[in-house]
């Protein structure tokens, strides 16, 4: 019997704004100390009344601009009622029956809404003891919600990741996962019928890309085996436990009922259209290049291959980079896909050795001259790698670094000749093989030239002259 999977994601990301959604509380993820940022608005005290942050509207309106959503004429604050120890006022102000952004498509995959509402706080459990950090109390918080249109893992991390980078381009927050500021919970459920959903399960608060990846994957196979064996799926809250990579119940899953959802009594009603900055052709005006422009226009005006047009537009950072290399090279296309083959294999190698990617520091236009040296010959490709390394290091004019160490290429004749009779006398049974008729041996001597002359001999020009006066 044929299985199926839905699968619908639930995204939470933190926006990056100055001030907290309902308070001027600092929005700061970084603050390491308890309870640093927050206020009686934050705490829930009595007689306080929250005020609607203005930048966190707009940034949401900007992602569902992004996404091809409808942006809201109005909209409305609400009450969802729920306790947990995290949660001061015993409710979450969120958005329900009227969010900022309806519909909407990205990788993809359709989107039912975007809406807006204020982050719990932290709980700790530590020695026994529970404690509660309430500086993440009121952060805004966006909420994203897919159509259950999703029938596989890989699908639903593409996505998640388009998502991150989507924000990010926005700069509407940095959405990192190991950080929470992005939190993504998926739903999913199997059945043997086509267009027929089965009984809904969530696993939340998936923490890495990996980990969305994986869960589903695992929780697709334990629903269909649990069908297989004529047992019930129940609708519950799952966990992912990454030590063990399986599921683990945690609660039973409430409907919207169960939040008994109201009209948020102390904000006033949202009128979009009255708000000059928040009217859709505004909003629409504020967007950059987005991530699918990014990635067409690399294949389409610099000729970059699909792959590596993905690689250099999954960084907001990597990607201005390239561009700010691109206009060093005076959009020459040769000199850029060169540039781009030596940002996706070499560059990209050196920081995946080093655990971390830094553009800061490195100047484009540094990059830049390293690929004119090596596009005109007076870098070896592995002199350029050299070099490169040393500019990343220590920094400073590419021509200058690969003469200091030795690494332009050899052109001179004669130097490269002393270089090549110096290999022949040292290589005898090579040159006795290669007078048998064994051409490798010829390689075998250009490899040891090269590696005499540090990697700045030209190996066309050495190997010319080995076979000239090899006779």
């Amino acid at each position: 019997m044929a299985y199926r999977a839905t699968i619908g994601l639930e995204i939470h990301a933190e926006l990056r704004t100055r001030t907290k959604m309902f308070c001027d509380c600092a929005n700061d993820p970084d603050e390491t100390r308890p309870n640093v940022n927050a206020c009686p608005i934050c705490l829930a005290h009595p007689g306080t009344l929250p005020v609607i942050n203005r930048e966190a509207v707009r940034q949401v309106l900007r992602v569902g601009a992004a996404i091809g959503g409808e942006l809201a004429d109005e909209s409305v604050f609400d009450r969802k009622s729920y306790f947990y120890p995290d949660i001061p006022k015993g409710y979450q102000i969120s958005q329900y029956d009227k969010p900022l952004v309806s519909g909407g498509r990205l990788a993809d995959v359709a989107i039912t809404r975007v809406h807006l509402e204020e982050d719990t706080a932290r709980s700790i459990h530590t020695d026994g003891k529970s404690l509660v950090d309430f500086n993440r109390a009121g952060v805004p918080l966006m909420e994203l919600v897919t159509e259950p249109v999703i029938h596989d893992a890989e699908t639903a991390g593409r996505f998640a990741r388009e998502l991150q980078l989507l924000l990010r381009t926005l700069e509407a927050g940095e959405a990192n996962l190991e950080k929470g500021e992005m939190r993504i919970e998926a739903n999913i459920s199997v059945s043997d019928r086509e267009g027929t959903f089965g009984t809904k399960v969530e696993v939340k608060n998936l923490n890495s890309f990996r980990a969305v990846e994986r869960a589903i994957a695992y929780e697709i196979a334990r629903q269909t085996k649990a069908l297989e064996q004529g047992e019930p799926v129940v609708q519950e809250t799952r966990g992912w436990n990454e030590a063990k990579q399986e599921t683990f119940h945690q609660r039973f899953k409430e409907g919207s009922a169960d939040y008994r959802y109201f009209p948020e009594p102390d904000l006033p009603k949202l009128f979009l259209l009255e708000i000059p900055d928040l009217v859709p052709d505004s909003i629409r005006a504020s967007l950059p290049e987005l991530p699918w422009e990014r990635r067409d226009r690399y294949a389409r005006e610099l000729g970059l291959r699909d792959a590596d047009a993905a690689f250099i537009a999954a960084s907001v950072e990597r990607s201005a980079f390239f561009d700010a290399v691109v206009g060093a090279l005076d959009s020459d296309r040769a000199l850029i896909t060169l540039a781009a083959n030596y940002l996706v294999s070499d560059l990209s190698g050196i920081y995946a050795k080093r655990g971390s990617e830094s553009y800061e520091t490195f100047d484009p236009a540094s990059f830049a001259g390293l690929i004119r040296l090596t596009a005109s010959g007076s870098l070896s490709s592995r002199g350029a790698k050299d070099t490169l390394v040393l500019l990343i290091e220590k920094g400073g004019e590419p021509e200058a670094v690969a003469r200091a160490h030795g690494l332009l290429q050899i052109h001179d004749a004669e130097a490269l000749g002393a270089i090549a009779d110096s290999i022949l006398d040292k290589e005898k049974q090579a040159v006795a093989e290669y007078k048998s008729g064994k051409q490798a041996a010829l390689q075998y001597l250009v490899g040891k030239a090269m590696k005499e002359s540090h990697g700045a001999g030209n190996p066309a020009a050495l190997r010319k002259l080995l076979e000239e006066k090899l006779g």
